[in-house]
């Protein structure tokens, strides 16, 4: 009986009969403890070619290996985790090491039926395998031809894949993520990537809770459901959150239940948050200067031409949003404001807001950055004290103008504009001073109080006092000074008018020559 031959392809026989030196390298590797001679090669050729045409492999269309970049392909590999679970699919590309086979050593493309065509055995299935599945895989088909198949399956590109995510982003829905080179990004796509290319996230994403539901490799059953904490991400710098994503994977970022104020700043200035340039349509009522719907843009709020509020160069917020629209009114009561905001399942969120702790406490947590489609809604107070009136009319979130109006015998009477906690006294300088006819020892101040009353009372002046509440008060929007005039000036303009028939009769005598 003849020696037992490994299957061979029927190339490889032709060669082994035209070029004899390929023989020995062939069988040198499948059969190296056997020892030829020329009489044993010509007798092995003789019954290769009596083989019948069952035993012999057609040949195949299979990938030509590219060794343009051997040289070059251990620097240009990406470089995986362990247990990273990457899945090959169409379009990746991988170079395949068989060791002592350089003919088969090369790089691949897997195609889109999920196959790579090797030589000499054909196509093999490499979909939804892991690089050790397919380095099994295509051992196994090498197994019938080279006696101990050792190959080794790198990834040299990674094709673009297809993920989907939902829930708390600003642009949910499906996307198409590309590897990159970039060494600040990673080489494989990841979970804050994808955040980043969905808009960011809403500020009522709960970042503990995030679900990732990914196709399991090739022998596995069911999805694999992972929740990954991206709040560690923030807080701990934890690397392991940023899940790196793989063809098909689907996200799901839920909403909180509540908001905590603490967070949702630390939140609003993460890099995988609402991006800054992106305009916020808000709606603001109740007591504002000018109530309705408002578009924020990112960047420095100033009235006039004095900055008001540095601080605010990320994502607009409720303070930006007061100042926006005209700053709160004197009945403003700014310890019980309200943010209605809606959650991507249509369940709306209240947070409560007291920015009087802004005010006396520095609490900077108060001012809440907003998110596109929040309603702000700031109460009417009950009752407010004149301290606190005072105090309010300088804060950032007020109006930087109050309107008077001064009226009687002032040389420019009528409606005056001034700054908040502008004093009585001045109030009369702007509108010109006291004219000839002037009371100027008092004046008379009419207001319009929270409760809706109307107070009036008669002030004193002296010119040289300071601010005080009894004879030189801070102003309010909407105050009402009287200057009057003095008892002399009061009964010249009486004598004036009584005699002004009288005077007009007398001029046409004096027409006449009668006096």
């Amino acid at each position: 009986m003849p020696p037992t031959l490994p299957l061979m392809h029927l190339s490889t026989i032709r060669s082994i009969f035209r070029f004899p030196l390929h023989w020995f390298i062939y069988f040198g590797h499948q059969l190296p403890s056997r020892r030829f001679t020329l009489r044993s090669c010509f007798s092995v050729t003789l019954w290769a070619l009596l083989l019948p045409s069952s035993l012999v492999v057609e040949p195949a269309i299979a990938q030509a290996p590219n060794r343009t970049a051997k040289v070059q392909s251990t620097t240009n590999l990406m470089v995986l985790p362990e247990g990273d679970g990457y899945l090959l699919g169409a379009g990746d590309r991988v170079r395949i090491d068989v060791f002592s086979v350089p003919e088969i050593t090369g790089e691949y493309t897997v195609l889109p039926n999920g196959t790579i065509n090797m030589p000499l055995v054909g196509a093999v299935g490499v979909k939804n395998r892991t690089l050790k599945q397919a380095s099994g895989a295509i051992a196994a088909r090498y197994a019938p031809v080279l006696q101990i198949p050792v190959i080794t399956v790198n990834l040299v590109a990674a094709r673009p894949i297809r993920v989907a995510i939902a829930g708390e982003v600003n642009r949910p829905g499906s996307y198409t993520v590309t590897a990159t080179a970039s060494p600040t990004e990673g080489n494989i796509p990841t979970l804050t990537r994808l955040v980043q290319l969905a808009d960011g996230i809403t500020q009522v994403a709960d970042l503990r809770q995030v679900q990732v539901r990914r196709v399991r490799p090739v022998g596995s059953s069911g999805d694999q459901v992972m929740t990954v904490d991206l709040w560690q991400l923030l807080k701990a710098g934890d690397l392991q959150q940023d899940l790196r994503l793989q063809d098909g994977d689907s996200i799901l970022i839920p909403a909180t239940a509540t908001v905590d104020l603490d967070e949702a700043r630390q939140l609003a200035s993460a890099n995988f948050a609402t991006r800054n340039s992106r305009p916020l349509k808000i709606t603001i009522v109740g007591q504002v200067n000018r109530p309705g719907p408002y578009t924020l843009l990112e960047g420095n709020v100033a009235q006039g031409t004095q900055l008001i509020n540095p601080n605010l160069l990320q994502v607009p917020s409720i303070t930006r949003a007061i100042q926006v629209a005209g700053g709160i009114t004197q009945l403003a009561d700014i310890r019980n404001i309200q943010v209605k905001r809606f959650t991507r399942s249509g369940t709306p969120q209240l947070v409560k807001l007291d920015l009087w702790k802004l005010l006396k406490e520095g609490d900077a947590l108060q001012d809440l950055p907003l998110q596109d489609g929040d309603t702000v809604e700031i109460p009417q107070a009950t009752s407010v004290s004149d301290r606190e009136i005072t105090e309010l009319a300088t804060a950032s979130f007020s109006p930087d103008r109050i309107n008077v109006n001064v009226v009687g015998e002032v040389e420019r009477p009528g409606a005056v504009s001034i700054q908040p906690n502008t004093p009585l006294n001045q109030a009369i300088l702007t509108a010109g001073g006291f004219n000839q006819k002037a009371k100027k020892s008092n004046v008379s101040l009419i207001r319009v109080n929270p409760n809706g009353t109307v107070s009036k009372r008669d002030i004193s002046i002296d010119l040289a006092r300071g601010v005080g509440e009894s004879d030189n008060p801070a102003l309010r929007n909407n105050d009402i000074i009287i200057v009057k005039k003095t008892g002399f000036a009061t009964f010249l303009d009486s004598t004036s008018a009584f005699l002004g028939p009288f005077s007009g009769i007398l001029g046409v005598l004096r027409i006449f020559g009668g006096f």
